[in-house]
């Protein structure tokens, strides 16, 4: 690494790939605050070229013609670019990019998410390799410094729990529905009207995005490899104005949650639960506060105890802002010659599949009222060897339904016991199911 170490004050030359709402916003930030950075990592950094794909396309700053280039290949592999900032998004051409990257002996900052999620291995291995930084703060949570604390601040203590709110666009649908009583289009709509929400909403609400950033967060916390693959995943489709009205009367309110936590095994060993589905959580609960389309993260440690990291999840100049904080340690690690920690997956922990998993469930059943009713029901909970902590009914005659909340179990007990009740004769539908998180027992 020596022969690799840059004097101080000499221009680092930084590429970046990609022009959008992040990329611009990164190029704007390094030629505002060029005095800064220069001062904060001991030499001047300098943009060398944006890689894009359209040139004429308008963009949000204005960057000079010379520095516009189609070929980005040529751009990450050029002998004076120091440090690449990938912000393309996506499985292809990001990773062949970023590997080529370092294997020209760049260091990389990128905001991939989903690619960090599929196959962060190979880039972890090809920048130990090359002996070069690769960092990823923007990938979760935007602007929130949410990896760095887990990777460096908690590296002396022991996580046992990431509970988060890490997609905006869902949880400005569900405050939304929460505040307004709306149903999930209309709140879905207007989420579209505002710029939260892409006119193709899939990768949002059917839970990906969040599913790929607690991969990152779960393989970070407990020091094991965990793919968006391993991650139980549900949206929140499916979430009617009903069940967010019954989390009211319950004093919760829906949130769609990343959980992420180490669990026992009946071998004595400990692995990871990884899941992103909507809850119902208390609205004491520091997470039930987050509003709008702002992200937040809850931390569970061993020492530290609880910690709460808050702000705004997504966005140009937020997640830009993260991408340049990378960028100056990794331009710090450049000129000192050294680099930052790789990954760290030395645990190895096994990753629980969902039925293995604890949890609780909120259940609502329409039944029909007579005599025997609710003792039936107990009956089918207990057969699955789930315990109730509380039941009400609600209505008289046709519009009878039961409410019913379990005691923690495994979600494949839960789900039988759901799939019992559905096939009892005094059932008229299980209007709906959805998980308990954050109440006490």
């Amino acid at each position: 690494m020596e022969s690799d170490k840059l004097a101080r004050g000499d221009v680092l030359k930084v590429a970046v790939l990609g022009c959008g709402s992040v990329g611009s916003q990164v190029v704007r930030l390094l030629e505002e605050q060029a005095h800064d950075l220069a001062a904060r990592v001991g030499a001047p950094v300098q943009l060398a070229g944006v890689a894009v794909r359209r040139p004429e396309a308008p963009r949000e700053v204005d960057v000079p013609a010379e520095l516009i280039t189609t070929d980005a290949t040529a751009l990450v592999t050029r002998d004076d670019v120091d440090l690449v900032v990938e912000v393309i998004g996506g499985i292809e051409p990001a990773r062949s990019l970023i590997l080529a990257a370092l294997e020209s002996g760049k260091s990389v900052v990128t905001a991939n998410k989903a690619l960090l999620a599929e196959d962060g291995p190979t880039l972890f291995e090809a920048a130990e390799k090359a002996g070069r930084d690769l960092y990823y703060e923007a990938a979760v949570a935007g602007a929130i410094p949410i990896l760095r604390p887990l990777r460096e601040s908690l590296a002396g203590d022991r996580v046992t729990r990431v509970l988060g709110i890490v997609n905006g666009t869902t949880n400005f649908i569900l405050d939304r529905m929460d505040s307004s009583g709306a149903g999930f289009a209309e709140a879905l709509e207007e989420a579209q009207e505002l710029g939260y929400a892409e006119a193709d909403p899939t990768a949002d609400v059917e839970g990906f995005d969040a599913a790929a950033k607690a991969a990152i967060l779960a393989s970070l916390a407990f020091h094991s490899r965990v793919t968006a693959s391993d991650v139980h995943r549900e949206g929140i489709s499916e979430v009617t104005a009903a069940d967010v009205q019954s989390a009211r009367e319950m004093g919760c309110v829906v949130k769609l949650l990343a959980i992420c936590e180490l669990r026992g095994t009946e071998e004595g060993q400990s692995a990871v639960a990884v899941r992103v589905h909507p809850a119902m959580i208390p609205r004491d609960h520091p997470l039930a506060s987050v509003r709008e389309a702002f992200n937040a993260v809850f931390v569970e440690s061993e020492a530290a105890g609880q910690l709460m990291f808050y702000g705004p999840g997504a966005g140009g100049a937020p997640t830009a802002s993260a991408v340049l904080g990378d960028l100056v340690t990794v331009a710090r690690n450049r000129l000192a010659g050294t680099r930052g920690a790789g990954e760290s997956a030395y645990a190895d922990r096994a990753v629980l599949p969902m039925g293995e998993t604890l949890t609780r469930y909120h259940v609502a059943i329409d039944v029909d009222d007579r005599a025997g009713v609710l003792a039936s029901v107990a009956t089918a909970f207990a057969e699955n060897g789930v315990s109730i902590q509380t039941v009400r009914q609600e209505g008289r005659g046709a519009d009878a339904q039961l409410v019913v909340v379990s005691h923690e179990s495994t979600d494949a007990a839960l789900s039988a016991t759901v799939e019992h009740l559905r096939g009892m004769d005094i059932v008229r539908e299980v209007t709906s199911v959805m998980r308990v998180e954050g109440a006490s027992e």
